[in-house]
């Protein structure tokens, strides 16, 4: 069964972050949908995900919501390339792994800009969003 990551629709760098995924993933095991979108809202209301804000990647996988560092840590791991080396990082608890990626989270509209409307997938990957 594929694995679902909900992101931020409207984050320049979420985007690219899809882009990237899709580039490393070509057995299509990650579908994808915006955190804006009624498919995510209708995932996340059906599983009750930890309290807390929605503004962060989540990857749902074999029945399991992930939040924030780990669920980007999941995602790598499955990956083709040297990036998937990254998972070593799960070692480091998580609670000091969440502090650094909420620090980055909180500037990346910043650093990287937003868009006013969640971006179109190109043709060969909207097969992998979820309607």
């Amino acid at each position: 069964m594929p694995a679902v990551v909900l992101f931020d629709g409207v984050c320049n760098f979420c985007n690219s972050t899809v882009k990237f995924i899709i580039d490393r993933d070509p057995e299509g095991y990650f579908r994808f949908a915006s955190l804006q979108s009624d498919t995510a809202r209708r995932i996340l209301a059906e599983r009750q995900p930890p309290s807390g804000s929605l503004d962060s990647i989540i990857l749902f996988e074999d029945g399991t919501i992930y939040r924030r560092s780990t669920a980007a840590l999941r995602i790598l791991r499955r990956l083709r390339g040297p990036s998937a080396l990254l998972y070593v990082l799960v070692l480091i608890p998580p609670q000091i792994r969440d502090a650094a990626y909420d620090c980055f989270a909180r500037r990346r509209y910043r650093w990287f800009g937003k868009r006013s409307e969640c971006s179109i997938p190109s043709p060969e990957a909207r097969a992998r969003f979820l309607e």
